[in-house]
């Protein structure tokens, strides 16, 4: 957690009155701000009851092609560790979280796309009655919109749940757009994710994920061609690869209102209710949603 280059709050009043540090970055659009922060130690950070001052948060900026924040440390936040809001094509690889209240990696509007977070570690993620209501249950990546990309990262001891893809109807907020239907859209990569110790899940997939050609209108299924029926928006496949949950409270792994998703690999062991659990969305024609090549552990030697 140390590092030589240090960023803080007060350290004797920043802890009893939630009120740290922060980093606020923000700019008139794509790629006209740079922000390249790595190897820094950040302390006593973020402003509770004070919407926006988060630890770090990248502000309704765009695209950040060469923008980064790799190798930080970030502990003892009263308002998460990085936020992505309005932003898009940012990359947090590498960094580790410990003791950050409300969603630590959080994507705000169901606008963001393409962000890639990468092999960072977080550790206890705390429940928050300061921040949104949706921060009573906190999640170390809470995910509005799927078109972000995870890889590698490994979330443990959250109050909550360690990836939580919450995923709108439309964008909201400040960039509330009805033409962008998060729920629909496509999902970028999941690969080798891994949760533990967790109050609830250590993934989960609420309310619905149902990936199509065109996320804003329906999946009309033709049959008026009775020799070749077929999807006038066709779903689109979607793969969740190579991720591990265990000693987590209710599921290792939930998704509810599916479409064509396929959770590849999965590894649970020593969850109290179910190792995963899949529903597929009643809209769908045909089987969809899938377990492939899953290692389920209902109880092992280390389960206490």
């Amino acid at each position: 957690m140390s590092r030589n280059v240090r960023f803080r709050g007060d350290p004797e009043t920043s802890g009893p009155n939630e009120y740290g540090a922060t980093i606020f970055l923000h700019s008139e659009g794509d790629d006209s701000l740079t922000a390249r922060l790595s190897y820094t130690e950040f302390t006593d950070m973020g402003q509770a009851f004070k919407l926006g001052r988060y630890a770090i948060h990248f502000h309704m900026i765009g695209a950040v092609h060469t923008s980064y924040a790799h190798g930080n440390a970030v502990h003892q936040s009263n308002n998460r560790a990085f936020t992505m809001h309005g932003t898009h094509h940012l990359r947090l690889t590498n960094n580790t979280v410990y003791e950050a209240s409300g969603h630590v990696f959080f994507i705000e509007d169901a606008v963001e796309t393409n962000n890639y977070c990468a092999h960072n570690l977080i550790m206890v993620v705390k429940r928050s009655w300061s921040l949104l209501n949706t921060d009573n249950s906190p999640a170390g990546f809470w995910i509005t919109h799927p078109n972000n990309h995870l890889i590698g990262n490994h979330v443990g001891g959250s109050d909550r749940y360690g990836f939580w893809y919450d995923l709108q109807e439309h964008a909201m907020g400040p960039s509330a757009n009805l033409d962008i239907c998060p729920e629909n859209d496509r999902v970028g990569d999941f690969e080798n994710n891994a949760a533990h110790t967790m109050g609830r899940y250590g993934l989960r997939i609420f309310h619905t994920m149902e990936p199509r050609t065109y996320p804003c209108k329906p999946m009309v299924y033709d049959e008026s061609n009775t020799d070749d029926p077929f999807w006038q928006n066709p779903p689109i496949e979607t793969n969740f690869n190579g991720y591990t949950g265990w000693k987590c409270n209710r599921d290792g792994a939930i998704g509810k209102k599916m479409g064509w998703i396929k959770f590849n690999d999965f590894k649970t062991a020593d969850n109290r209710e179910s190792g995963i659990q899949m529903s597929q969305h009643l809209d769908l024609i045909g089987d969809y949603a899938g377990i492939f090549n899953a290692l389920l552990i209902g109880q092992s030697n280390n389960t206490e």
